[in-house]
C-alpha cells in the first residue's frame, strides 16, 4: 500500500533546497513521505507539443520481414490510421500473482505471442503521441506501457543481461521468434526503480537498447490530493532522478498513479518546481479502453487511455486485454492499420470526418 503525502510544508522548502543542490553537485537527497488510495480517474487537458530534440524513439529497424514499400496501395492491406490503438498496461509479472493488476510469466508470454501473431508492432508511448508510427503496411501498433517499475518487469543478472523471466526478458525472447516484432516499450518510473538504487544499471540499459524510460512521480503521489505544490515537486523530483542517470534525454511520457489527474489537470503536462521544468507529450490515464489514433479529433495527449492486461475473466475482465484485443481482431472496434508510409495519413473515405484537420495536408483517403 501506498502512502499518502503528508502536507508538510517545511518538508517540501527543504525538498526544494535539496533539489536544487542535487541538481549542481549530483548527492543524494530525500524526500517527504507519501501514502495513497486508489480513487477513480479524471482527465487531464494538455495541448501536443513537439518532440524535444535527443531523445531516442527507439531501436534501429533491420530490414523487417514483410516489410511493404511505402507506396503500398493502401486499400490493398485494408489501411486505416484512423482506428484505435491498444495502449496495454501491466504492473507486476510474477508466478505469485496476488491481484487483479499481476500477469503471470506465462500470461505474459502468450500475451505477446497473441499480439505478434495478429500482426502488431509495439511502438514507444512517445513515438504513440508524437505521431511517429512507422511500421509496415497492413500491421498494426500497439504501446506497451510499465507502472511502478517493479524488479519483476526488468533486472539485470550478474552479467549485466536482462533476466529471461522478467518482462524484458520475455519480450525479446518473444521477438527474436518473431521478427518484426519490436522489443520496444515505455516504463513509468518511480523512486530506485526495479529495486536498483537510483536506476543507475537499469535505466541505462533500458534507454541504451531503446525503450523509453517515462515519468510516473518519485513517489507515486495521489495527485488528485495533493496541492499544486507538492504535485509539482513529485514530478518534477521524479524527472530529476531519471535525469541523475540519463542527463539531456528528453523525458515526454507520464502515466498518472492510481489514473488520478492533480487539480488543475495542466499540472500533469507542464510545470516546474525548485527550477526543474518538465513537459510532457503525453499524459497516460489506467483505463480502460483503447485509445484514439493520435490523427484523429478523438485523440487526447493529456488523457490518453490505458487497458489493463487481464484475462477473459476476473472483475472488469470485460474493460481488460483480452477482451479489447478480441473485439479489435473481430472488428467490433476499428483498429489502426498502418499504410506503411509514415509521412501520409491512409485511411478509407467514409471515416475523413474523423481525421483531425490539423492533419489534413498529410491524408491519403481511399
Amino acid at each position: 500500500m501506498r502512502r499518502r503525502p503528508r502536507g508538510d510544508r517545511a518538508a517540501l522548502v527543504l525538498a526544494a533546497i535539496l533539489i536544487a543542490g542535487c541538481s549542481a553537485a549530483g548527492s543524494p537527497h530525500t524526500r517527504p513521505s507519501d501514502d495513497g488510495e486508489p480513487q477513480d480517474r479524471k482527465e487531464a487537458g494538455l495541448r501536443a507539443v513537439p518532440e524535444a530534440p535527443g531523445g531516442r524513439a527507439g531501436p534501429e529497424r533491420p530490414a523487417e520481414e514483410g516489410r511493404k514499400p511505402a507506396g503500398t496501395d493502401p486499400a490493398a492491406v485494408g489501411a486505416n490510421e484512423l482506428g484505435a490503438v491498444p495502449v496495454l498496461m501491466y504492473h507486476r509479472v510474477t508466478e505469485d500473482a496476488a491481484g487483479v493488476d499481476d500477469r503471470t510469466p506465462q500470461d505474459f508470454r502468450a500475451e505477446m505471442e497473441r499480439l505478434a501473431r495478429e500482426g502488431y508492432v509495439p511502438v514507444t508511448a512517445r513515438e504513440f503521441t508524437g505521431g511517429g508510427i512507422d511500421i509496415p503496411a497492413g500491421t498494426h501498433p500497439v504501446v506497451l506501457t510499465f507502472d511502478d517499475s517493479a524488479p519483476s518487469q526488468f533486472r539485470l543478472d550478474e552479467h549485466g543481461r536482462p533476466d529471461p523471466d522478467t518482462a524484458v526478458g520475455i519480450l525479446l525472447e518473444v521477438a527474436r521468434r518473431h521478427p518484426g516484432f519490436r522489443p520496444v516499450a515505455t516504463f513509468f518510473v518511480n523512486e530506485d526503480p526495479f529495486g536498483d538504487p537510483g536506476g543507475r544499471k537499469t535505466l541505462r540499459w533500458l534507454h541504451d537498447n531503446g525503450f523509453e524510460i517515462g515519468n510516473h512521480t518519485l513517489r507515486h503521489t495521489l495527485l488528485s490530493e495533493a496541492g499544486e505544490e507538492m504535485v509539482r515537486w513529485d514530478i518534477a523530483a521524479g524527472q530529476w532522478a531519471v535525469h541523475k542517470v540519463l542527463p539531456g534525454v528528453p523525458v515526454v511520457s507520464m502515466a498518472l498513479p492510481y489514473g488520478a489527474a492533480p487539480r488543475p489537470g495542466r499540472l500533469a503536462a507542464a510545470g516546474e518546481y525548485a527550477g526543474v521544468a518538465y513537459r510532457h507529450q503525453g499524459v497516460y490515464l489506467a483505463g480502460a479502453g483503447p485509445a484514439p489514433s493520435p490523427h484523429s479529433t478523438g485523440f487526447d495527449p493529456g488523457a490518453v487511455p490505458r487497458i489493463r492486461s487481464q484475462a477473459p475473466a476476473g472483475p472488469d475482465a470485460s474493460y481488460g486485454s483480452t477482451a479489447w484485443l478480441d473485439r479489435l481482431s473481430d472488428g467490433r472496434a476499428e483498429r489502426y492499420t498502418s499504410d506503411g508510409d509514415p509521412e501520409r495519413i491512409s485511411f478509407p473515405r467514409s471515416r475523413e470526418h474523423l481525421l483531425d484537420p490539423a492533419h489534413r495536408d498529410a491524408a491519403r483517403p481511399y
